[in-house]
């Protein structure tokens, strides 16, 4: 399912594009909008468990590892 999202803060994230299975280096800017499936995991780092998922975008590049608290629901 596809929901659409809202970036909250900049960061620059790996896009692997689904055509040619490369990643390319994309800086997310804030307020930027777009339609992803969010695929949900948890991450264990030195300061305990954080919630991250990969976006799954209409073109079919994924951006793995973003952190919740960079994006939110506009549904």
């Amino acid at each position: 399912m596809y929901h659409r999202i809202e970036f909250c803060t900049a960061f620059t994230v790996d896009l692997v594009v689904a055509a040619r299975q490369q990643c390319e280096r994309v800086r997310i800017r804030e307020g930027m909008r777009a339609y992803a499936a969010v695929c949900p995991y948890v991450v264990e780092t030195a300061g305990g468990p954080v919630e991250a998922a990969d976006l799954v975008f209409e073109d079919g590049s994924v951006a793995r590892g973003v952190r919740y608290g960079q994006f939110r629901f506009m549904d």
